[in-house]
């Protein structure tokens, strides 16, 4: 039977010099000392020149959000207002009551003839003016049978309670004011046949109402919805560029609907030169998604 060896472990001795050892043992202290050193420096910087705090700038004040249906509400007094038959005057009284209150007369002050009517055809808020807070005095367009186009300032105010009410009788007034149709100076008129032709295409096949042979002249991205009646391209009478980065034009076109009625209209188009230097068009006119 042979003999297990055993083995004895080996002892290696290693010198160092004093001053190695005395700085590890010391490193934590000094690790310490620093850190202390860096904390008294920040707070003293801090006590005797502390920082400012930059304000910043006030965001720019947003327009109030048109009230909707304060708008509504004055549209629909000057409906009622308008809308009058002199055989039932009951008729008038009964439609004003609910929105004159106890404030006003009953009828508005409105006093019918002895014989004739009157129709509203549409009613429209065309303009609003503030008078402080939730009080606004609108004016409403409104077309009638009788008496032709109509402007009526409506009062409305909008209570603690939220609750809308009249701000006293209505008052005839003239028309916003309005001038004469402003066109662009001179646009440069588009001379490249390629992205003229792509753009007739597009034109005749949008106011046809043809999506589907739209498509080939549409990018990938564009979003377009096509009018519900459809019309037809008689010819395009001017094609300019719209925007001096020439991403858009503007095209103006003949044309015509099933009974013969003739248009003359005016089209923004954005388009773009693709890869092979052909062009697409990735919107017309408007925004179907917004």
């Amino acid at each position: 039977m042979t003999p297990v060896e055993r083995r004895v472990p080996a002892v290696k001795i290693v010198t160092r010099p004093l001053w190695q050892l005395r700085l590890v043992r010391a490193l934590a202290r000094y690790l310490l000392y620093a850190a202390c050193t860096a904390g008294l420096l920040a707070s003293a910087r801090f006590a005797i020149a502390p920082p400012r705090v930059r304000s910043l700038p006030a965001p720019a004040p947003s327009a109030p959000a048109p009230d909707l249906a304060a708008e509504g509400y004055a549209s629909l007094f000057a409906r009622r207002y308008l809308t009058w038959d002199a055989a039932r005057p009951q008729m008038s009284e009964q439609l004003l009551t609910p929105m004159t209150g106890s404030a006003i007369e009953p009828d508005a002050g409105l006093s019918l003839p002895a014989t004739g009517e009157q129709h509203v055809l549409w009613a429209e808020v065309v303009q609003v003016r503030g008078q402080g807070p939730g009080r606004h005095v609108y004016t409403v367009a409104a077309q009638t049978d009788t008496a032709g186009l109509l402007y009526l300032t409506v009062g409305v105010v909008r209570r603690a309670d939220g609750a809308l009410a009249l701000m006293g009788y209505p008052a005839f007034v003239g028309a916003p004011a309005a001038g004469p149709a402003q066109t662009l100076a001179h646009p440069p008129e588009v001379t490249d046949t390629a992205l003229a032709t792509v753009v007739e295409r597009a034109m005749r096949n949008y106011l046809a109402a043809a999506p589907g042979e739209l498509a080939a002249d549409l990018s990938s991205s564009a979003r377009v919805s096509v009018p519900n009646a459809a019309l037809t391209l008689d010819s395009m009478q001017r094609l300019s560029w719209a925007a001096p980065d020439k991403r858009s034009v503007l095209a103006v076109v003949e044309a015509q609907d099933a009974r013969g009625t003739r248009y003359a209209l005016a089209y923004e188009l954005d388009v773009a030169r693709v890869d092979g230097g052909r062009w697409e068009v990735s919107a017309i006119q408007m925004d179907p998604d917004s």
